[in-house]
């Protein structure tokens, strides 16, 4: 994995729109920054890999507190 990824690159690999990674940028959590003239925007690979093991591990977190309410889940109110 290179260095640095655009986010296309990002998108591609989380299987989002472009749209959604560039509010996962502007919100914060994805940590990013703007190099160049045009101030293309760039996600350091080991920052995104970070990114990827917090989402794990917010998942992991919600799972073991009961998880999200849903219809295949009995006893929740959707």
């Amino acid at each position: 994995m290179p260095r640095f990824l655009t986010l296309a690159d990002v998108a591609e690999q989380l299987q989002i729109s472009a749209a959604a990674c560039y509010a996962l940028v502007h919100s914060g959590e994805l940590p990013a920054f703007q190099i160049g003239g045009r101030g293309q925007w760039r996600v350091d690979s080991d920052k995104f890999e970070q990114f990827i093991e917090d989402r794990h591990a917010a998942a992991r977190t919600m799972l073991a507190a009961g998880g999200p309410p849903g219809p295949d889940r009995p006893g929740t109110d959707r």
